[in-house]
């Protein structure tokens, strides 16, 4: 049986029985290895099954943490249940959704799901005020706050729940901004929503059926087709783009330090570093574009289970409890908070659902790329039933992770428990409680944050300012300000963070661009690179400024956002970028580069054989090459 048939075969197997959400056989299980866990189990004595979750006020109390951390119980059922996709507002409260309807979609836009937003008022890692924002939500997967209202993912709908007065209660019906999400999606619907450092609002969809996207009314030979993969929508300019392709289902969306995007997956290899325009390596089936030829691999250099049929890794226990305790992750937080100690910045933590665990993986910057390398396992729940779906830092730097709480994969599909639901806070020592409403400062105090320890308090910074802008409200000079710090010799990731908010409350200057190019710090001329293609048209100066940097920049990061942003350039304006970048021969063995090369000059081949012919011999990088021939050749057929 080939590879792909039993990948398919898998998925298939998944969607009938209904398998809780993320999650199906590993295509990369092998049958002797299969059947030898098969004796192996027959063997053990069969545990009992724990017939219901540890009671709520336990939980916490039953976590395995490294020595310093604390758990705290912050909500759990009857206040909660079911609780599939949160956020955290300007105030620093929660904003959860409860998905009651999972796994029995509607059909008809009617439902009993709702919003709930909780407050700990005290700061003792407790909820003490609780409202209800919404109750008649239907098929909710994911919500993000901000330009005064809510967004949600209701499939088949992308909604805006407006609440210009801030007082908590929707001051209408729900607008639909977009709609055509797949209900056939079942448990791989889209999800994951989160602003991203330059404005956009990004979100995920996952590989089971085939979404055709597009505001309400537009054709389908208008849509963007979409199926496993991210994309993102401008919450101003109303805009909806696929941003990359490919994965599984992935379940959790998280930026680093450098504005590198980072998701989690479910099936096969558990983390991918997202770049723009990338086609990722998928659990089965064809890519959108037939001739992408060759597909991106996850970063991850390990998996987090011991081989051998997945079904073996429920518990993780035996040998899939050292790698990790199973293939099923879900949610994503890259640690930038305050509270906990530094040598747990930066790195990457996800739920793993068959390990009932939390895992970390460190990030190792890579040639143009990352590795992840695996971490020590951070979190142990030592309760069957948990089943953690989402993780984030709030102001505090304490971390909030949500429990499903239920049995199987996930949850049993025909059984679903829909009593449960808990959100536990994890802290080092004991943080003074931090009351704030980042809506409420000026903007000099909102730039002055740009220099804040907490990541939570940047991002929150950049969105009021870019909601402001956005109303013609901002003060004389906020810009400026933030362009003092672009421009200065402040650490890198001040300046990029100053760099991505001038940049969402009104765009780059081309002087200011042209001066970034020009940067000694690699990581600003690559995000000069990207922001300045944001609007997919460039000057004639930059576009020579680009070929230059695309044959002479030492940086293989600086490298990879040139061949990244060649799909946003018509295609006469792609072909001297190209040729740079093909001269560089070191970048032959690099995970992204030749890849991402290919994707950029892929339709060029059809637009002017002759020319993508001569490029054959300039390459200095052989995968390009073989497509380009083997692309050429499709053209004959």
């Amino acid at each position: 049986m080939s590879r792909r048939l039993f990948a398919s075969l898998a998925i298939g197997f998944a969607v009938v029985a209904g398998l809780a959400p993320f999650l199906v056989p590993s295509a990369d299980s092998a049958a002797p290895a299969a059947q030898q866990d098969k004796k192996q189990e027959e063997k053990k004595p069969q545990a009992k099954p724990q017939a219901a979750p540890v009671p709520t006020k336990d939980a916490a109390g039953r976590m395995s943490l490294p020595e310093g951390f604390r758990a705290t119980l912050f909500a759990g059922e009857p206040d909660v249940v079911q609780p599939m996709a949160f956020t955290i507002d300007d105030r620093g409260r929660l904003w959860v959704v409860e998905c009651h309807g999972y796994p029995k979609w509607s059909s008809d836009g009617t439902g009993h799901d709702r919003v709930l937003i909780f407050e700990d008022t005290d700061g003792d890692g407790q909820f003490d005020e609780r409202k209800v924002f919404l109750d008649n939500g239907s098929n909710l997967t994911g919500i993000e706050v901000g330009f005064s209202g809510v967004w949600l993912c209701s499939t088949p709908n992308f909604l805006f729940v407006p609440d210009a007065d801030g007082d908590d209660k929707p001051d209408g019906k729900p607008q639909v901004m977009l709609d055509g999400w797949s209900l056939e999606c079942r448990h791989n619907v889209y999800n994951g929503l989160t602003w991203g450092p330059d404005g956009w609002l990004y979100g995920m969809n996952g590989i089971v059926a085939t979404s055709q996207v597009g505001k309400p009314g537009t054709p389908k030979e208008k849509r963007t087709p979409l199926n496993c993969g991210v994309w993102r929508y401008h919450p101003t300019k109303h805009t909806f783009e696929a941003f990359a392709w490919g994965t599984t289902n992935p379940w959790g969306l998280d930026f680093d330090a450098y504005g590198q995007m980072f998701i989690t997956n479910c099936v096969i290899k558990h983390l991918f570093h997202v770049v723009p325009g990338a086609h990722f390596e998928r659990m089965y089936g064809q890519d959108l574009n037939p001739h992408t030829y060759g597909l991106i691999q996850s970063c991850a250099d390990h998996i987090h289970w011991g081989g051998g049929k997945w079904t073996t890794s429920r518990g993780g226990h035996g040998k899939h409890d050292k790698p990790g305790g199973g293939h099923a992750h879900v949610g994503a937080m890259v640690y930038l908070g305050d509270n906990w100690p530094a040598k747990y910045r930066g790195k990457l933590y996800t739920c793993n659902l068959h390990g009932l665990r939390v895992n970390c993986d460190s990030l190792v910057q890579q040639g143009s790329g990352y590795v992840a390398k695996h971490g020590q396992d951070f979190l142990f729940a030592n309760d069957e039933w948990f089943r953690g779906l989402e993780l984030k830092y709030g102001p505090d730097g304490g971390v909030y992770i949500t429990d499903w709480s239920d049995t199987g994969e996930c949850h049993d599909y025909d059984h679903c428990d829909r009593t449960n639901g808990r959100i536990h806070k994890i802290t080092f020592g004991d943080p003074e409680p931090v009351r704030v409403n980042v809506a409420k400062l000026t903007d000099a105090e909102l730039v002055e944050l740009h220099s804040h320890e907490n990541e939570w308090f940047v991002r929150h910074a950049r969105r009021v300012l870019q909601e402001r802008a956005s109303l013609g409200k901002l003060e004389a000079g906020t810009r400026g300000n933030l362009e003092t710090i672009v421009r200065s010799k402040a650490d890198v990731v001040q300046r990029l963070r100053a760099l991505w908010t001038v940049y969402a409350t009104g765009g780059l200057s081309a002087k200011l661009t042209t001066s970034l190019l020009n940067d000694a710090e690699p990581h600003i001329r690559s995000w000069a690179v990207r922001l300045a293609l944001g609007d997919r048209n460039i000057s004639a100066t930059q576009l020579k400024q680009f070929e230059l940097m695309a044959k002479k920049d030492k940086s293989p990061v600086v490298r990879l956002s040139l061949a990244s942003g060649l799909q946003r350039l018509p295609l006469d304006q792609r072909w001297g970028i190209v040729e740079g970048l093909l001269s560089h021969a070191d970048d032959a063995k690099d995970a992204y580069l030749p890849l991402m090369i290919w994707y950029g000059l892929e339709p060029l081949v059809p637009a002017n054989k002759t020319r993508a012919i001569q490029l054959v011999v300039k390459s200095k990088i052989p995968l390009v090459r073989e497509y380009i021939a083997r692309r050429v050749a499709s053209l004959s057929k």
